[in-house]
């Protein structure tokens, strides 16, 4: 058991906003990146029991203020490893983002099944909660928000 906890909270011990790393390249790349479908594990703080689900992160990057794409999966990593609430695991992770790259915007969905609405409560295996945080440009214009949640989804 304390072997499994330490794993499962090991992201307590970490601060995520280091992980992030800009990389000052002279791409110029002010499109879209996302990386999506990253797995994720956590504990509800409130039942201390687990949920899993895959995070999409995504955010515009100004010029040549590019983030390392593996920092977003080890960024979810960190937040997810800890006892936790998925909607807060959502907009810490967007506005770390915003943050340390100061991007034209960012944008976090992350879709999860909690253990305690699958084994206790209302009993309902399969059911997943669906939370986002979107900043930016994404929050102001329907347009790229609609644009990544395509991206995300597969659906035009």
């Amino acid at each position: 058991m304390a072997d499994f906890y330490k794993e499962a909270l090991a992201g307590s011990s970490v601060d995520p906003r280091k992980i992030l790393k800009l990389y000052y390249e002279d791409e110029n790349h002010e499109e879209i990146v996302l990386v999506k479908d990253i797995p994720i594990y956590s504990l509800c703080e409130h039942h201390l029991l687990p949920f899993f689900g895959r995070a999409h992160i995504a955010y515009i990057p100004k010029k040549d203020r590019l983030l390392g794409i593996s920092k977003l999966a080890r960024l979810a990593e960190a937040y997810s490893r800890r006892l936790q609430l998925q909607e807060r695991i959502t907009q810490q992770i967007a506005s770390d983002i915003m943050e340390v790259a100061r991007p034209y915007g960012a944008m976090v969905v992350i879709e999860a099944e909690h253990f305690c609405m699958t084994m206790r409560g209302i009993k309902k295996p399969g059911a997943k909660v669906v939370t986002s945080a979107v900043k930016g440009v994404f929050a102001s214009d329907p347009r790229t928000r609609a644009e990544a949640m395509a991206l995300i989804t597969g659906r035009p």
